[in-house]
């Protein structure tokens, strides 16, 4: 069904599951390298990208480097964040300024920020998803929280560690100033959608994004080579 709307739009689609301890809290997540080799054997012959979305800081231990090896690209974002208590908060729901700290909203915005930069420096990712995306106390106010100086830093270290960012038409994320100076810092970028069956392939906003920004084939992320994914270049 999925290959079939992927035939529909035009579009090769990467696939993903979750990924890391059985900590996070989802339908499936893959723990293990022999759960991850059945999930790799379903799409063996399959023409769409094979990742994976890691969860929270823990996920490298469960698996491997060689069946890590064999995913197109691992995926990841900053919307679980470290609670009060150091637990792991999903910044989505509703509960979330009980059990994070956002009182003093741009202070929040600093950790995040700074979250972000320890993500992309130290787990051996790809792709970053969902790029700036905020937490609802924070949302409305976009361009406040969002300052160049903050965007610079998320650019910057993607660009120093090989990191594209992704543009969400999912959520309609970044936006443009965040990406006319990612663009300027040199970061490489890719499409997403975020969706689940069948809202999957919709890219209206990251093609109509991309064409504004001018973004040629160089800036776009294509799946590295052997030897290249983040997982085989960089130390864990």
């Amino acid at each position: 069904q999925v290959l079939e709307i992927s035939r529909e739009r035009n579009v090769k689609f990467g696939i993903v599951e979750h990924a890391g301890t059985k900590e996070n809290k989802y339908p499936v997540v893959l723990s293990n390298d022999e759960e991850l080799g059945r999930y790799l054997a379903m799409l063996d012959g399959k023409p769409v990208y094979r990742g994976v979305q890691t969860e929270w800081t823990d996920w490298v231990g469960c698996f491997s480097r060689e069946m890590l090896g064999r995913l197109d690209y691992i995926l990841t974002d900053a919307m679980t964040f470290p609670g009060r208590d150091g637990q792991r908060v999903k910044l989505w729901e509703k509960d979330v300024e009980k059990r994070v700290d956002m009182a003093d909203k741009q202070a929040f915005m600093d950790r995040y920020v700074d979250w972000y930069v320890a993500i992309i420096e130290q787990q051996p990712i790809d792709i970053l998803a969902n790029v700036s995306w905020l937490p609802a106390p924070l949302a409305a106010d976009y361009d406040t929280y969002w300052t160049e100086a903050r965007v610079r830093r998320v650019a910057n270290a993607a660009v120093r560690h090989g990191v594209a960012l992704e543009i969400s038409s999912g959520y309609q994320l970044p936006k443009r100033r965040f990406l006319e100076v990612a663009k300027a810092a040199g970061v490489k970028f890719c499409f997403g959608t975020n969706g689940r069956y069948p809202n999957m392939g919709k890219l209206d906003y990251s093609l109509a994004t991309a064409r504004e920004l001018g973004l040629t084939k160089t800036d776009i992320l294509n799946p590295s080579p052997e030897r290249r994914k983040a997982i085989q270049r960089r130390q864990l």
